[in-house]
């Protein structure tokens, strides 16, 4: 086989492995690592969850590796202390011969200064096998540590007509139910869910998790993932359902009443006064900084046609999934996406068609924004 394809063949292995923590890492990436020697798997391991033993610690630890192996990781050992001691000190120690590596650790703390610690004790490392690839697999982390933002996925279920609801509100359910639990799939990999304060009033939405550990096929306990909601002028009352199904509730306002503030803390919630920036609307751009600085990774939106439009408008969604159920509300039914008036085909969205697959009676379709020309 040749070295490229031998490399590449390995680090698929890890790349594998570093899924079983697919949905169990946040706010940590999700980490693969498998040991070769002589052509032979020797160890392998991935980091599980929060807190835990990293994956190349996880595979030495569980297996003896001996001297002279190749280590395939997913993503540059660390070489800081964090949660965990520095991983690349403990492969330093078994002297193997060469340390494969996917992509370099975009964490400032990190970022290259683990390649370099190991080639300065005489360990070859080879970089970029498969690095897109492992890219792919931490979105979230990346764009984190990258651009200062989470990974925004927004998420809607429409019409063949590209409706979400009749002009009533009534909604549920245009989509099927293989639809609705793939979307939970998507709440269960996400750190945060993002909605507004119209979509719960009008609504009522718990935006839990339903799945059990089981479903998800991991060992680790599920995590909910915060519930994040827009809610500029505090318009909500505690009372709602999504305060009573447990999990961590951020709200983010301009309003800075001291009574509608502890009245939803009393509820549960955190509340954060963000700078409106003199447009009368909470600054979505700074409000995904501080969701950074709060260490969310991916965001998975479910809200309505003014928060999805003004995401879009503001060049801040990164991934939008459509779930297409087959039929027809008319043109009196509530549109997907408020863009405010689009005078010419030229200045519509664009986007292109990464994925369509058939979910039940439903089409799921994957799409990402063409940047604009």
């Amino acid at each position: 086989m040749p070295q490229l394809a031998h490399h590449e063949y390995w680090m698929a292995q890890a790349l594998q492995l570093a899924r079983k923590g697919f949905y169990s890492t946040h706010p940590n990436p999700r980490v693969g690592c498998v040991v070769v020697k002589n052509t032979k798997l020797v160890a392998q391991g991935w980091h599980e969850f929060t807190g835990g033993p990293h994956a190349e610690i996880n595979a030495i630890r569980k297996n003896r590796v001996p001297p002279g192996a190749i280590f395939y990781v997913t993503l540059e050992p660390c070489s800081h202390h964090g949660k965990t001691p520095p991983c690349v000190d403990e492969l330093i120690k078994l002297n193997p011969e060469r340390v494969i590596i996917a992509m370099q650790d975009p964490n400032p703390m990190v970022a290259g200064a683990g390649i370099a610690k190991l080639e300065a004790n005489g360990i070859e490392v080879v970089q970029g096998i498969l690095e897109h690839e492992a890219r792919l697999l931490n979105p979230g982390f990346v764009s984190r540590l990258e651009k200062g933002r989470p990974f925004v996925r927004l998420k809607m279920a429409i019409s063949l007509d590209g409706r979400t609801a009749l002009k009533n509100g009534e909604s549920q359910w245009i989509t099927g139910e293989s639809a609705r639990l793939d979307v939970q799939r998507l709440r269960a990999r996400s750190s945060a869910i993002l909605t507004s304060a119209k979509t719960i009033i009008d609504d009522n939405p718990a935006l839990n998790l339903r799945l059990s550990k089981s479903d998800l096929d991991q060992n680790i306990d599920i995590r909910q993932p915060v519930r994040v909601i827009v809610d500029t002028q505090l318009r909500l009352t505690g009372k709602e359902k999504i305060f009573r199904t447990g999990g961590e509730i951020w709200i983010y306002t301009l309003n800075s009443s001291q009574f509608a503030i502890e009245r939803l803390v009393a509820a549960g919630a955190q509340v954060a006064i963000l700078d409106d920036s003199g447009s009368g609307n909470i600054n979505l751009g700074k409000l995904m900084s501080h969701l950074a600085k709060r260490e969310i990774n991916e965001v998975h939106t479910e809200c309505g046609q003014t928060l999805a439009g003004a995401l879009i408008q503001q060049h801040l969604v990164d991934e939008i999934i459509l779930y297409i159920a087959p039929k027809l509300l008319g043109s009196r039914s509530i549109g997907a996406f408020d863009l405010g008036q689009v005078t010419n085909i030229s200045g519509s969205v664009k986007c292109n068609i990464e994925q369509m697959r058939k979910i039940g009676d439903d089409i799921r379709l994957t799409l990402s924004l063409k940047a604009s020309a």
